[in-house]
């Protein structure tokens, strides 16, 4: 429960408030009366009457009715305190910095739930325990450093925690990023990360909120809400990075399948943020640098300019943005030939244009208007420009700002020399631009932003998927566990996913005629076993009669073996289809290459089910192995739509049998025309 006490308090007592500044209760009062809070401010301290010429009251009983209180002390003291507040002194907000709480000892967690009682009694907010504080344009509740500048048109922050809260501050300062407001929720009693974007999704205002959040997330406790709020928010026009941290864990816990094997709870991360439309970040300057991107007018395409005067920072950012898909485009003909011969001998147009260390202010103008002008195949520019110390940066910077101004093509400022030109970047910061110091980094980011694909449609594809028949299917399967190749054909035919034919059967006779009807080459393949390749259970290019119950008799004394699958040899590209059930999160659908690449490489892209098609065609245009689906060195590529055709109704599958816990479809042969099942397996749980 967010209240406007909370958000905009009348009245803000901080109790444990300290004359000294090291300690929270004197950080958070300083932080207040520096902030230039409005309203009426008091302290609690027993021995003071009064603390940073703040009025100090000996006991919370004494405070008049105040609309949020700020807590910095034992956390024993909590409960009570919060009670006779909320109880006596109609307060409707609290944040409790105090640790000591759930994160430490199960009495800890008692006092915790007996504060949670207390608010959701009387109807108050609850930030913390455990957290640095809240601070918004309205008032600064949080004892750390340092305070970024404030601004409506800033950037949300929320953050899982409070440290981290204030290292991701210490990185956006330095590049000049504002923020509107900075939660930090702590344990997340009565107030999550969900829950804040909840609030600012349903009382979103275009005309007066911020349109940029960035995420800090240890523990995504509601991936539905999660889900939609953030999407919501995106379709009202925000931009939305995050970090999920915790991403190394292994979800591949006694898995019996490939996909068991891939996926992790991060899969699930992924392919929710996939789903969302938010950009997943990696690292605290990664964040940062998305967010300050974000605050830039909208790239409009992929080629980008680089204008500097030091040719090895071009060359690695031209490298950066190569290796996330993004164009450096070659600047030649009459046009680069008339710019450069308004240029100093030496210089160079072909991109990155390179002014060289003598370039001046005008030069880095004549460039910026060749971009914005007459350079068509242009859509941003990045500019390089650091000093060895020799001048001032003051004019060139200038001229940056000025052409920011004007210039409808983004203009990204890379300033490298934050201390040998420390008063110039910080005099170009103060109107209100940002700094990218590094040109790698920058690279990196603004892949992560042109390749995070938009929120996803939430409506189910169910056009050619017999749902009914599916649930009979399901219905009749008696036991847990691998399912038997039959009802897997079943399934698969219900979800109308193409199969190649087969026939599986412990007689050899009618294994045999099987194959004589069908024609030879076949490939016969052991029942029973789970990994079949690896017990010698899979025989491909069988020719003959002779040869195929050769391979019979053998096959069916290999350990747990109840029969022989046959099918026609085809030919194709193998691919891979597969899905694991992630507690919370549903299923995690994968694709990329099959056979033995899906373990080798683990080139996998991960979606959340259901998938519409532009997520299924997100998915396979993110796998690094994506030429090779398109075609490459002669090879002819793949049928694509039949390829995402066969995601989404194998997610639709998914979403009406929730009982299947782990399946592989590996390897699906495709080619120019069609994309076939060969094998697939399926595990259930009721």
């Amino acid at each position: 429960m967010i209240t406007t006490q909370l958000l905009r308090p009348e009245s803000i007592v901080v109790v444990g408030a300290s004359n000294n500044v090291h300690k929270p209760g004197g950080a958070i009062l300083k932080n207040l009366i520096n902030g230039g809070y409005q309203g009426e401010l008091r302290a609690v301290n027993p021995k003071e009457k009064e603390v940073q010429g703040v009025p100090a009251f000996a006991d919370v009983q004494d405070v008049p009715d105040t609309d949020l209180a700020v807590l910095a002390v034992p956390a024993s003291m909590c409960p009570g305190i919060v009670e006779t507040l909320a109880g006596r002194k109609h307060t409707r907000a609290f944040i409790i910095l105090s640790a000591g709480f759930g994160e430490e000892t199960h009495e800890g967690a008692l006092l915790e739930e007996r504060i949670l009682e207390t608010v959701n009694k009387y109807g108050a907010s609850l930030i913390g325990p455990n957290c640095i504080g809240l601070m918004n344009t309205w008032h600064h509740s949080v004892f750390s450093q340092p305070i970024p500048n404030l601004s409506p048109k800033g950037v949300d922050l929320i953050s899982s925690s409070g440290a981290t809260a204030v290292f991701i501050l210490e990185s956006a300062v330095t590049k000049g990023l504002q923020f509107n407001s900075v939660w930090s929720v702590g344990n997340a009693k009565q107030i999550g990360v969900e829950d804040v974007l909840q609030f600012m999704d349903e009382n979103f205002d275009s005309e007066k909120d911020s349109r940029i959040k960035l995420l800090y997330i240890e523990s995504i406790q509601n991936p539905d809400r999660l889900l939609f709020h953030a999407s919501s928010l995106i379709r009202k026009g925000c931009k939305i990075a995050a970090i999920k941290a915790g991403s190394s864990e292994s979800g591949s816990r006694a898995a019996s399948s490939h996909t068991g094997a891939i996926a992790s709870s991060d899969s699930a991360v992924e392919a929710l943020f996939r789903k969302a439309g938010i950009v997943r970040c990696f690292s605290r300057e990664e964040l940062t640098t998305v967010g300050c991107v974000f605050t830039l007018p909208e790239l409009k395409g992929k080629n980008f300019a680089i204008i500097t005067h030091a040719g090895g920072p071009g060359v690695m950012l031209t490298d950066a943005l190569s290796k996330g898909g993004l164009n450096v485009p070659k600047l030649e003909g009459n046009l680069a030939e008339e710019l450069k011969a308004q240029l100093f001998p030496g210089a160079a147009v072909g991109n990155p244009i390179d002014i060289l260390a003598t370039g001046t202010p005008e030069h880095l103008r004549l460039c910026i208007d060749y971009c914005e002008e007459k350079f068509k195949n242009i859509d941003a520019v990045m500019a390089i420009f650091g000093t060895p110390g020799l001048v001032t940066m003051f004019e060139m910077y200038d001229v940056l700002h000025e052409k920011m101004q004007v210039c409808s093509k983004p203009i990204f400022p890379i300033l490298p020399s934050i201390n040998t030109a420390g008063a110039e970047v910080a005099a170009f910061l103060a109107k209100g631009h940002v700094n990218f110091s590094d040109e790698v980094t920058l690279g990196t980011a603004l892949s992560r932003i042109v390749n995070a694909p938009k929120p996803a449609v939430p409506e189910i594809e169910l056009f050619g998927v017999d749902v009914p028949r599916i649930r009979r299917i399901i219905d009749s399967i008696p036991d847990d566990g691998y399912i038997a190749p039959h009802h897997v054909q079943a399934l698969l035919h219900a979800a109308g996913i193409p199969l190649v034919d087969e026939f599986v059967s412990d007689n050899k006779e009618e294994v045999v005629a099987f194959a004589r009807r069908c024609g030879f080459p076949v490939v016969a393949k052991v029942v029973g076993p789970v990994h079949k390749s690896d017990v010698g259970g899979v025989v491909l290019n069988i020719k003959s009669e002779q040869h195929l119950s050769l391979e019979f008799d053998r096959m069916m004394q290999i350990a747990d073996a109840k029969a022989i699958m046959v099918q026609p040899m085809l030919k194709g590209t193998e691919l891979f289809i597969g899905a694991k059930y992630e507690e919370k999160f549903g299923h995690v659908v994968l694709c990329g290459l099959g056979g033995i690449f899906v373990e080798v490489l683990k080139d996998v892209s991960s979606g959340l089910a259901p998938l519409s098609y532009e997520e299924a065609y997100s998915m396979i245009h993110s796998l690094r192995a994506y030429k090779i689906i398109q075609g490459t060195r002669g090879q002819k590529g793949v049928n694509e739509d039949k390829f995402a055709e066969i995601i989404v109704r194998l997610s639709t599958l998914l979403r009406f049998a929730t009982e299947i816990k782990e399946m592989d479809i590996n390897p699906l042969l495709a080619t120019e025309k069609a994309v076939v099942a060969v094998d697939a397996r399926i595990r259930i749980e009721k």
